[in-house]
């Protein structure tokens, strides 16, 4: 009965020393990137993969990249486009918000994905019949980008990704390589 005592308390002081030890790693870790968090506006193109899709279409962001790790960080993001059919008679706009972790094998490269909210407004012009409308979908986005430092404090990010929309009423992650369309951007990042 004593050593199993003894067994069970040294089990739980090892695992509070782990504990400990991996919270004053990611501590240290993150006090000596904490000042490199970057707001990064950005330009970039967008195409449908649809053989049958018009041309692609510009569009414009904002994002937030914190470092976790000095081989990974967390990234939200906003962006907002807009396309045109049928002579302006369909407006259709979509606001996707994102939520990335990029992995950094070495600093200026960087790879990963994560998962957006896309909302798409579909905006009939009023000598239509047609009531506008709104969806709400979940994509599943996978890329990468360089970081090319400009200066201390500014950068030029440049990034690019592949996007999965949800299919039906389900999110499912990608089995296949079959993105729904792509995005290429160009932003500039500054530390702050």
């Amino acid at each position: 009965m004593k050593h199993h005592i003894h067994r069970k308390m040294s089990a739980a002081a090892a695992r509070s020393l782990a504990g400990t030890l991996l919270l004053a790693v990611l501590a240290s870790a993150s006090a000596g990137v904490s000042r490199a968090a970057q707001i990064i506006p950005s330009i970039g193109y967008t195409k449908s993969t649809d053989a049958n899709a018009g041309d692609g279409k510009f569009l414009g962001g904002l994002a937030l990249r914190v470092p976790l790790l000095p081989f990974l960080s967390a990234e939200g993001g906003i962006a907002y486009r807009q396309d045109s059919f049928s002579g302006d008679d369909l407006k259709v706009r979509m606001w996707p918000v994102t939520a990335s972790l990029w992995l950094t094998p070495v600093p200026m490269l960087y790879a990963g994905g994560g998962l957006g909210w896309y909302r798409t407004t579909y905006d009939y012009a009023s000598s239509l019949p047609f009531k506008d409308t709104t969806t709400n979908k979940i994509g599943v986005h996978l890329g990468g980008g360089v970081a090319v430092p400009l200066a201390p404090a500014l950068g030029l990010d440049l990034n690019g990704r592949y996007i999965f929309m949800q299919k039906e009423d389900s999110l499912e992650f990608p089995t296949e390589f079959n993105p729904d369309f792509w995005s290429a951007s160009v932003g500039l990042a500054i530390k702050f």
